[in-house]
């Protein structure tokens, strides 16, 4: 074969793939959601005079344009999981898209120390403990993201989680700081998500129990889900990670209690089966990422009552402290602010302000890294 044949060969092979690439992207129906991203992909832009010629340049249709046609690409999985497996195995990166590998768990890197971030933090809770009676006991604790135990033992940046928990803590000296990270271990945590795993977590809810002055005495039956879960690491870092079980914890306590939700003024339960199956699993516990949500015991042994502003870690760990308390009212601020939180009714008209005045204890318990990327609160 003469080099001209090859060069003409080859030519046509690269237009093949170039010009079937580009035509399979314009005329294949657009994908809604990335399940692997776990996020909603661009669509096609509006084509119009003001999109052509507008202002900001992040609205024009040639920059939306260029955002869907990368998220709408052709095999785009799969070319993700190529470049993380050459990044990872043939050019020996320690990270692909910030999330690294170790002891066969996937982590984050989180680095540095965000002072600021732990100041506006701080801000919002110190607002939210206005909202209190004078005679609430406040607390607040802090879960280390996987960091804690893989980064700066494997030789990756890591910030000085005990710099951390310190500032943390100068921060919020209107709460009493309860250290969990004794309680906690890597094995605690989900290899493929940032979570820490229900069923691991016992021993953290009763310290957090006996730190606020009540005692956990209750025994759990664990079930185990039929689907395979697939952490939200497992799509970031883009590798063939394994699936894993999924595991939640239940009892007669449980069981009788009621669960209501102020966002959508309705009942529902401990755990959401539907969103077990669906495209964020964790988002089983409590429904995942409402705003207020009540917890009432009807067999407790006392009538205190508990806030909880938390994150998804939050959402797990709440129905382990049930059996202390006759009532538990857990906010998310990451979603409405105290203010509109603060506005919403029960089934019987009373003001959640009602509920807030007559608590005993508030807990503060966010992840490390919420905390130092805090701008998410409101």
């Amino acid at each position: 074969m003469t080099n001209k044949v090859k060069n003409i060969t080859v030519t046509c092979f690269m237009a093949v793939i170039l010009f079937g690439l580009a035509f399979w992207t314009w005329f294949k129906p657009a994908d809604d959601f990335s399940t692997s991203e776990r996020r909603p992909l661009d669509q096609f832009p509006e084509l119009s005079w003001n999109t052509i010629f507008h202002e900001d340049s992040e609205k024009t249709f040639m920059k939306t344009f260029e955002s869907y046609t990368l998220d709408q690409f052709p095999l785009r999985d799969t070319f993700r999981t190529l470049k993380s497996i050459a990044s990872f195995y043939v050019f020996g990166n320690k990270d692909n898209n910030n999330i690294y590998i170790e002891d066969g768990y996937a982590a984050q890197l989180e680095y540095p120390i965000k002072e600021d971030s732990l100041d506006y933090a701080a801000g919002k809770f110190k607002e939210a403990a206005k909202y209190f009676g004078a005679n609430a006991n406040m607390y607040f604790s802090i879960v280390p993201d996987k960091g804690y135990f893989l980064a700066e033992q494997n030789g990756y940046l890591s910030m000085d989680y005990e710099q951390f928990f310190s500032l943390m803590a100068d921060k919020m000296d209107f709460a009493e700081y309860i250290d969990i990270t004794g309680e906690l271990a890597l094995e605690d945590y989900y290899k493929t998500d940032t979570h820490w795993r229900q069923e691991k977590i016992l021993d953290v809810a009763k310290k957090l129990a006996e730190g606020m002055g009540v005692t956990l005495v209750s025994e759990y039956t664990e079930k185990t889900l039929d689907n395979p879960f697939y952490g939200v690491y497992y799509g970031q870092s883009a590798l063939p990670l394994p699936a894993e079980d999924m595991k939640y914890l239940t009892n007669d306590i449980l069981e009788n209690c009621t669960v209501y939700s102020y966002e959508d003024g309705k009942n529902i339960d401990v755990y959401d089966m539907e969103k077990a199956y669906g495209k964020d699993p964790y988002e089983m516990y409590l429904s995942g990422n409402l705003t207020a949500v009540k917890i009432t015991n009807p067999n407790a042994i006392t009538d205190k009552e508990l806030v909880i502003f938390r994150d998804s870690f939050g959402a797990s760990l709440s129905p382990l402290l049930i059996e202390a308390y006759s009532e538990i009212i857990i906010l998310d601020i990451r979603y409405a602010s105290i203010a509109v939180i603060n506005s919403y009714r029960d089934n019987n008209g009373r003001a959640m302000a009602l509920d807030l005045r007559t608590a005993d204890d508030v807990l503060f318990i966010y992840s490390s890294l919420v905390l130092n990327n805090s701008s998410t609160l409101r």
